[in-house]
């Protein structure tokens, strides 16, 4: 199996000595089973992000991907080891830190607009009428919603409705966002317009990003660092990528270069060989 050696890849040892916004310490995660053996899901995973950072996180289904975001999110609790973000330890949910489901998630009832000011107002409770309407019309402009504010959710497409739950999570300005398979429910051509459209907001707005993802494309075009974690049960960060390309990112130059044909590379190779040794 070819490796590239090239890139630029740490350990979970190194991980622990950059400074991070996000401080993921030693964690482990596990259910208790009938039998009094606890089946363990996530084993030792140790991970920083920065503040302004984009971090992906892959590996195959079953590896505790998603239960790592919930942990993060404050939405499960881990069994054991720590988790802080900008110095404080997460015990519960908490609206510095805003999750965008697949399923979109929408009240059904409500509009595109009252979607959004729904958690405007839950959160933001010191604003006042008028610039609660700002951050809800500013948000609704950000992506492109505008001319739909005042549609349901059943009147709206699929990547419609994932915009509203990304312009929702972020008009509450949370400090971090945490995106699991945002854009796994679309097809091929609105995944790569929303995803141009997120990075384009990212971009101007920057804040710490932790998304869950099974596209090896997607993450290096969107990601600064790629996590790839190993197989569950007991799954633990295998390699860290760092993605070499500055941004803004030009996807058709970038898959045309040597770079990303040996990152894109190296990712599918890792998760080839866990998928095989768990065959």
């Amino acid at each position: 199996m070819m490796e590239y050696t090239s890139l630029p890849i740490n350990t979970q040892s190194e991980v622990l000595s950059r400074p991070g916004f996000l401080e993921i310490e030693n964690l482990v995660k596990s259910y208790p089973t009938p039998d009094k053996d606890n089946f363990v899901v996530l084993d030792g995973v140790n991970l920083t992000i920065g503040e302004d950072e984009y971090i992906s996180v892959i590996g195959h289904s079953g590896c505790g991907k998603s239960t790592l975001l919930k942990i993060v999110a404050g939405l499960e609790k881990a069994t054991s080891g720590s988790v802080r973000l900008d110095g404080q330890e997460i015990r519960q949910p908490g609206a510095e830190r805003m999750v965008v489901f697949q399923n979109y998630s929408l009240l059904p009832w409500l509009t595109v607009r009252e979607n959004i000011r729904l958690a405007v107002d839950e959160v933001l409770k010191n604003a006042n009428r008028a610039e609660k309407i700002s951050i809800v019309n500013q948000h609704l402009a950000m992506v492109n919603l505008t001319a739909a504010a005042d549609k349901y959710p059943d009147e709206i497409s699929g990547g419609m409705k994932q915009r509203v739950g990304i312009a929702r999570a972020l008009a509450i300005r949370p400090k971090m966002l945490l995106m699991d398979e945002p854009f796994g429910a679309l097809d091929a051509l609105t995944r790569g317009k929303l995803e141009r459209q997120v990075l384009d907001i990212w971009e101007n707005n920057r804040q710490a990003v932790m998304m869950i993802t099974h596209d090896v494309d997607e993450a290096i075009y969107m990601s600064d660092r790629i996590v790839l974690m190993t197989n569950g049960p007991a799954a633990s960060i295998g390699e860290i990528l760092e993605v070499p390309f500055e941004r803004p990112r030009d996807r058709a130059a970038m898959r045309n270069s040597k770079e990303y044909f040996e990152l894109r590379n190296h990712a599918l190779n890792f998760l080839d060989r866990y998928f095989a040794q768990d065959e």
